[in-house]
């Protein structure tokens, strides 16, 4: 009993020293535990910052790769942006060059005669139909034969005209394309051989002779009338140059091309028609007015270059009231053919067409200058104009 007493009169001092002795283990166990702690934060601290120092080259080197690529991109951008630009450039260099050639080619044909022939074969082309049942794929391929043959004979003669009036355009005509420099002559020497090869090649397959024969004198008399040569260049002489134009235009244009579309085209026996004889006759006076009018905006360079044109000899002025009388002496002529028409609409259609064409002509020469280049040049293709207007008429002439 007594030892029972004891042990639990001491127990309160024991428990207090085991109290004690577990704090300062637990002190002890701390301390230990933080310092292994520490020490593995400095081992882990150690350990990334040589991992850091071993990766950082990779991210030096792929910043410095991402700046150099984007640097070769902004390079490559502009780079295209350049060839971009470039290729713009260059495009509309070229394009307006190709224009400014076009439009040289253009003048180098000298639009006027190209229409004036398109109307004038396309009008006596119609001359020997008799009914729709005529208009054929036949037909339309000989009409277009000879269209296209004329008109490479036709761009022949005036390119060969220029080819030796460089000199003489200078002055009369500037801006046609040889005498302005934008052809050199090597350039218009091949246009007008080229030209020349295609209009026979077209003759020579189609096997019309009419047409062949229309293509060859008209080579023969556009020859004649530029190339510079022993009893050549018949355009230094008034008659002679008439001549020329007045047989191709009125003679070579009417009879040709109606016998190819009549005889070779449609086979049908060659026969003269009211139409056919008409065309001839009012287009002689026509093409005679043209001969002798063109001559009269060209009357400095053709003096100072010797071609005795009529303008040059009798003057521009009295030329050209003789251009004035013979067309208003053609147009009456023409309306007195009209009305002698059994069919009233194509009495009525000739009569009044040429009698409104004369009354345009009358009132367009009271204004006329001769002093005044621009408005001869501008009167002279209104005579074209007219040209043009009398074959819508020709058909009608029955």
């Amino acid at each position: 009993m007594e030892l029972i007493k004891s042990v639990f009169f001491f127990l309160p001092d024991s428990l207090t020293v085991v109290s004690s002795i577990l704090q300062i283990a637990g002190r002890f166990a701390v301390q230990a535990f933080a310092g292994q702690c520490q020490s593995s934060a400095a081992t882990v601290t150690h350990r990334f910052s040589a991992i850091s120092q071993a990766t950082s080259p990779r991210r030096n080197t792929r910043r410095q790769c991402s700046d150099d690529q984007s640097a070769l991109q902004a390079g490559c951008s502009e780079v295209n942006r350049d060839q971009h630009g470039y290729d713009v450039n260059r495009f509309e260099e070229i394009s307006q060059d190709v224009s400014k050639k076009l439009c040289a080619f253009y003048q180098f044909c000298r639009p006027h005669t190209i229409f004036g022939t398109i109307i004038g074969i396309t009008s006596v082309s119609l001359l020997p139909m008799k009914s729709l049942d005529d208009f054929t794929a036949t037909v339309l391929k000989g009409y277009l034969e000879a269209l296209a043959a004329a008109l490479c004979m036709n761009i022949y003669v005036v390119g060969l005209n220029q080819l030796y009036d460089i000199q003489i355009d200078k002055i009369n005509k500037p801006g046609l394309p040889l005498a302005a420099g934008e052809f050199s002559v090597a350039t218009g020497v091949f246009l007008v051989v080229t030209f020349l090869i295609m209009s026979f090649s077209i003759g020579i397959r189609s096997g019309s002779v009419p047409l062949m024969c229309a293509l060859v004198v008209s080579f023969l008399l556009g020859s004649a009338y530029s190339i510079e040569a022993p009893l050549l260049r018949w355009k230094r002489h008034a008659l002679l140059a008439a001549s020329c134009i007045l047989f191709v235009r009125a003679i070579l244009v009417q009879l040709a091309f109606f016998a190819h579309m009549q005889q070779h085209v449609l086979a049908r026996p060659l026969a003269a028609t009211k139409s056919l004889v008409f065309a001839t006759l009012f287009m002689c006076c026509f093409s005679a007015v043209i001969a002798l009018f063109k001559d009269i905006p060209d009357v400095d360079g053709d003096r100072d270059f010797g071609i005795q044109s009529l303008s040059v000899r009798l003057g521009p002025q009295r030329v050209y009231q003789l251009c004035i009388s013979i067309l208003l002496t053609a147009y009456g002529a023409a309306t007195v053919v009209g009305a002698s028409s059994t069919n009233l609409i194509q009495k009525i259609i000739t009569v009044f067409g040429h009698g409104l064409l004369a009354l345009t002509l009358w009132q367009r020469s009271r204004h006329f200058e001769v002093e005044n280049q621009a408005r001869v040049t501008s009167f002279y293709m209104f005579i074209w104009k007219l040209f043009y207007a009398e074959y819508f008429l020709i058909p009608f002439v029955q």
